[in-house]
Protein backbone atom coordinates (compact mmCIF):
# COMPACT_ATOMS: atom_id res chain seq x y z
CA UNK A 1 0.00 0.00 0.00
CA UNK A 2 1.82 3.32 -0.98
CA UNK A 3 0.66 7.12 0.36
CA UNK A 4 0.50 10.30 -1.48
CA UNK A 5 -0.55 13.45 -0.19
CA UNK A 6 -2.06 15.94 -2.56
CA UNK A 7 -1.87 19.46 -2.23
CA UNK A 8 -4.87 19.57 -0.30
CA UNK A 9 -3.61 16.83 2.19
CA UNK A 10 -6.20 14.55 1.04
CA UNK A 11 -5.01 10.70 1.59
CA UNK A 12 -4.83 8.41 -1.44
CA UNK A 13 -4.29 4.62 -1.10
CA UNK A 14 -3.47 1.98 -3.48
CA UNK A 15 -2.93 -1.70 -3.11
CA UNK A 16 -0.70 -1.90 -6.64
CA UNK A 17 2.48 -0.50 -6.23
CA UNK A 18 2.74 0.04 -9.72
CA UNK A 19 -0.27 2.71 -9.61
CA UNK A 20 -0.80 4.55 -6.53
CA UNK A 21 -2.71 7.81 -8.41
CA UNK A 22 -5.54 5.79 -9.43
CA UNK A 23 -8.00 8.12 -8.66
CA UNK A 24 -10.75 4.89 -8.34
CA UNK A 25 -8.76 3.89 -5.51
CA UNK A 26 -8.88 6.81 -3.52
CA UNK A 27 -10.28 6.65 0.38
CA UNK A 28 -13.24 9.61 -0.06
CA UNK A 29 -12.15 11.94 2.81
CA UNK A 30 -15.84 10.83 4.03
CA UNK A 31 -14.99 7.03 4.34
CA UNK A 32 -11.52 8.22 6.06
CA UNK A 33 -12.95 9.82 9.22
CA UNK A 34 -16.27 7.14 9.06
CA UNK A 35 -13.02 4.85 9.87
CA UNK A 36 -11.45 7.10 12.49
CA UNK A 37 -14.82 7.05 14.57
CA UNK A 38 -14.93 3.51 14.34
CA UNK A 39 -15.48 1.75 17.85
CA UNK A 40 -13.06 -0.97 15.61
CA UNK A 41 -10.30 1.18 15.03
CA UNK A 42 -7.63 -1.09 17.07
CA UNK A 43 -6.77 2.14 19.56
CA UNK A 44 -7.86 0.88 22.70
CA UNK A 45 -10.72 3.12 23.10
CA UNK A 46 -13.32 0.57 24.73
CA UNK A 47 -10.87 -0.08 27.29
CA UNK A 48 -11.44 3.10 29.05
CA UNK A 49 -14.39 4.85 30.63
CA UNK A 50 -12.78 8.48 31.45
CA UNK A 51 -13.92 8.77 35.50
CA UNK A 52 -17.15 7.05 34.19
CA UNK A 53 -16.82 3.84 36.29
CA UNK A 54 -16.22 5.62 39.46
CA UNK A 55 -18.53 7.55 38.83
CA UNK A 56 -20.99 5.27 38.27
CA UNK A 57 -19.32 3.43 41.96
CA UNK A 58 -19.92 6.27 43.74
CA UNK A 59 -23.83 6.37 42.80
CA UNK A 60 -23.23 10.23 40.62
CA UNK A 61 -24.46 8.00 37.54
CA UNK A 62 -27.04 5.52 37.78
CA UNK A 63 -29.79 5.59 34.97
CA UNK A 64 -30.20 6.80 31.39
CA UNK A 65 -30.84 10.06 32.84
CA UNK A 66 -27.99 10.47 35.31
CA UNK A 67 -25.85 8.78 32.29
CA UNK A 68 -27.12 11.41 30.08
CA UNK A 69 -26.69 14.44 31.80
CA UNK A 70 -22.73 13.63 33.25
CA UNK A 71 -21.56 12.79 29.42
CA UNK A 72 -22.95 16.43 28.06
CA UNK A 73 -21.55 17.63 30.61
CA UNK A 74 -18.09 16.11 30.00
CA UNK A 75 -18.60 17.07 26.41
CA UNK A 76 -18.97 20.84 26.65
CA UNK A 77 -17.16 21.64 29.95
CA UNK A 78 -14.21 19.21 29.40
CA UNK A 79 -13.74 18.10 25.53
CA UNK A 80 -15.51 20.97 23.88
CA UNK A 81 -12.74 24.14 26.12
CA UNK A 82 -9.89 21.50 25.78
CA UNK A 83 -9.34 18.40 24.06
CA UNK A 84 -11.16 19.13 21.07
CA UNK A 85 -10.15 22.86 21.14
CA UNK A 86 -5.97 21.45 21.46
CA UNK A 87 -6.77 18.61 18.68
CA UNK A 88 -8.49 21.85 16.20
CA UNK A 89 -4.87 23.39 16.57
CA UNK A 90 -3.25 20.50 16.25
CA UNK A 91 -4.59 19.69 12.75
CA UNK A 92 -4.15 22.92 11.22
CA UNK A 93 -0.14 22.72 12.55
CA UNK A 94 0.02 19.05 10.77
CA UNK A 95 -1.27 20.61 8.18
CA UNK A 96 1.39 23.10 7.91
CA UNK A 97 3.93 20.69 9.26
CA UNK A 98 4.69 23.85 12.24
CA UNK A 99 6.86 21.69 14.45
CA UNK A 100 7.04 24.40 17.10
CA UNK A 101 3.76 24.75 17.09
CA UNK A 102 3.42 21.03 17.90
CA UNK A 103 5.58 20.63 20.14
CA UNK A 104 3.72 23.56 22.52
CA UNK A 105 1.00 22.21 22.25
CA UNK A 106 2.06 18.51 22.68
CA UNK A 107 3.61 19.77 26.20
CA UNK A 108 0.27 21.45 27.01
CA UNK A 109 -1.73 18.45 26.75
CA UNK A 110 0.94 16.28 29.26
CA UNK A 111 0.49 19.07 31.16
CA UNK A 112 -2.89 18.92 31.59
CA UNK A 113 -3.22 14.98 32.04
CA UNK A 114 -4.68 15.49 35.91
CA UNK A 115 -4.13 11.57 37.14
CA UNK A 116 -1.84 9.25 36.52
CA UNK A 117 -4.49 6.94 34.65
CA UNK A 118 -5.30 9.65 32.54
CA UNK A 119 -1.89 10.51 31.13
CA UNK A 120 -1.40 6.49 30.66
CA UNK A 121 -4.63 6.28 28.60
CA UNK A 122 -3.32 9.14 26.61
CA UNK A 123 0.26 7.80 25.95
CA UNK A 124 -1.19 4.25 25.46
CA UNK A 125 -4.02 5.02 22.55
CA UNK A 126 -1.55 7.64 21.15
CA UNK A 127 0.96 4.87 20.74
CA UNK A 128 -1.53 2.66 19.18
CA UNK A 129 -2.83 5.86 16.90
CA UNK A 130 0.52 5.96 15.73
CA UNK A 131 1.67 2.18 14.68
CA UNK A 132 -1.69 1.63 13.12
CA UNK A 133 -0.97 4.39 10.88
CA UNK A 134 2.60 3.44 10.39
CA UNK A 135 0.98 0.18 9.68
CA UNK A 136 -1.06 1.42 7.32
CA UNK A 137 1.91 3.29 5.20
CA UNK A 138 0.61 6.82 5.58
CA UNK A 139 3.09 8.26 7.34
CA UNK A 140 6.78 9.06 6.73
CA UNK A 141 10.01 8.01 8.96
CA UNK A 142 10.34 11.59 9.65
CA UNK A 143 6.71 12.21 11.25
CA UNK A 144 6.70 8.59 13.06
CA UNK A 145 10.54 10.44 14.89
CA UNK A 146 8.94 13.41 15.52
CA UNK A 147 5.83 12.14 17.09
CA UNK A 148 8.14 9.68 19.22
CA UNK A 149 10.27 12.86 19.85
CA UNK A 150 7.24 14.74 21.34
CA UNK A 151 5.72 11.72 23.49
CA UNK A 152 2.91 10.04 21.00
CA UNK A 153 -0.35 11.30 23.10
CA UNK A 154 -4.18 10.51 21.67
CA UNK A 155 -4.59 13.92 20.65
CA UNK A 156 -1.34 14.44 18.61
CA UNK A 157 -1.71 11.33 16.61
CA UNK A 158 -5.22 11.55 15.95
CA UNK A 159 -4.76 15.16 15.21
CA UNK A 160 -2.21 13.55 12.92
CA UNK A 161 -4.35 11.00 10.99
CA UNK A 162 -7.28 13.59 10.63
CA UNK A 163 -5.04 16.36 8.98
CA UNK A 164 -4.29 13.32 6.51
CA UNK A 165 -8.06 13.36 5.16
CA UNK A 166 -8.24 16.23 3.87
CA UNK A 167 -11.33 17.07 5.46
CA UNK A 168 -12.74 20.85 6.68
CA UNK A 169 -12.05 21.22 10.16
CA UNK A 170 -15.52 21.04 11.66
CA UNK A 171 -15.89 17.60 10.62
CA UNK A 172 -12.81 16.26 11.44
CA UNK A 173 -13.83 17.64 15.48
CA UNK A 174 -17.27 16.13 14.46
CA UNK A 175 -15.29 12.72 14.05
CA UNK A 176 -13.60 13.11 16.66
CA UNK A 177 -16.44 13.76 18.93
CA UNK A 178 -19.04 10.88 17.60
CA UNK A 179 -16.05 8.63 18.38
CA UNK A 180 -15.65 9.59 21.70
CA UNK A 181 -19.46 9.91 22.85
CA UNK A 182 -19.55 5.98 21.30
CA UNK A 183 -17.01 4.86 23.54
CA UNK A 184 -18.29 6.73 26.29
CA UNK A 185 -22.07 5.03 25.74
CA UNK A 186 -20.41 1.86 25.38
CA UNK A 187 -19.29 2.27 29.02
CA UNK A 188 -22.16 3.29 30.42
CA UNK A 189 -23.77 0.26 28.48
CA UNK A 190 -21.72 -2.30 30.38
CA UNK A 191 -21.24 -0.34 33.83
CA UNK A 192 -24.78 1.01 34.75
CA UNK A 193 -25.88 -0.95 33.02
CA UNK A 194 -27.80 0.22 30.60
CA UNK A 195 -29.94 -1.54 27.73
CA UNK A 196 -29.53 -0.80 23.89
CA UNK A 197 -32.68 1.49 23.46
CA UNK A 198 -31.40 3.43 26.28
CA UNK A 199 -28.09 3.96 25.49
CA UNK A 200 -29.29 5.01 21.86
CA UNK A 201 -31.06 7.63 23.37
CA UNK A 202 -28.51 8.72 25.08
CA UNK A 203 -25.92 8.96 21.94
CA UNK A 204 -28.68 10.86 19.91
CA UNK A 205 -28.65 13.81 23.12
CA UNK A 206 -24.63 13.34 22.42
CA UNK A 207 -24.92 13.68 18.65
CA UNK A 208 -27.64 16.54 19.01
CA UNK A 209 -24.58 18.61 21.16
CA UNK A 210 -21.78 17.68 19.10
CA UNK A 211 -22.04 20.94 16.72
CA UNK A 212 -21.98 22.89 19.81
CA UNK A 213 -19.26 21.61 21.13
CA UNK A 214 -17.34 21.67 18.06
CA UNK A 215 -18.03 25.43 17.98
CA UNK A 216 -16.89 26.00 20.88
CA UNK A 217 -13.77 24.05 20.76
CA UNK A 218 -12.95 26.00 17.36
CA UNK A 219 -13.53 29.63 19.24
CA UNK A 220 -11.07 28.54 21.99
CA UNK A 221 -8.23 30.27 21.74
CA UNK A 222 -4.50 29.77 23.51
CA UNK A 223 -5.95 32.08 26.60
CA UNK A 224 -9.32 30.46 27.26
CA UNK A 225 -7.90 26.75 26.21
CA UNK A 226 -8.38 24.43 29.46
CA UNK A 227 -9.07 21.29 31.24
CA UNK A 228 -10.63 22.09 34.32
CA UNK A 229 -12.71 19.67 35.61
CA UNK A 230 -12.10 18.69 39.36
CA UNK A 231 -14.92 15.98 40.07
CA UNK A 232 -13.47 14.15 37.46
CA UNK A 233 -10.19 14.47 38.60
CA UNK A 234 -10.97 13.28 42.08
CA UNK A 235 -12.88 10.20 40.51
CA UNK A 236 -10.06 9.32 37.93
CA UNK A 237 -8.00 9.15 40.86
CA UNK A 238 -10.09 7.33 43.13
CA UNK A 239 -10.62 4.69 39.98
CA UNK A 240 -6.94 3.68 40.03
CA UNK A 241 -7.85 1.99 43.67
CA UNK A 242 -11.26 1.00 43.01
CA UNK A 243 -11.83 -2.86 44.14
CA UNK A 244 -14.26 -3.55 41.17
CA UNK A 245 -13.62 -2.50 38.05
CA UNK A 246 -14.33 -3.19 34.32
CA UNK A 247 -12.02 -0.24 32.41
CA UNK A 248 -8.29 1.08 32.87
CA UNK A 249 -9.69 4.72 33.33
Amino acid sequence: MQMDTTTTGTLRMSTDPQSPDKNSLETPPLIQLMWLASPALPIGGFSYSEGLEAAIDKGLVHDQDSACIWLLDQLHHSQARGDMAVLAQMVIAWQARDTQRLTELSEWVHATRETAELRLQSEQMGRSMLEWLRNQNTVEAEIVDLCNALVPTYPLTFSLALSLTGAPIEQCLQTYAFGWAENMVQAALKSIPLGQNSGQRVLLALAQNISEAVSQALATTDETRQVFSPMLAILSAQHETQYSRLFRS
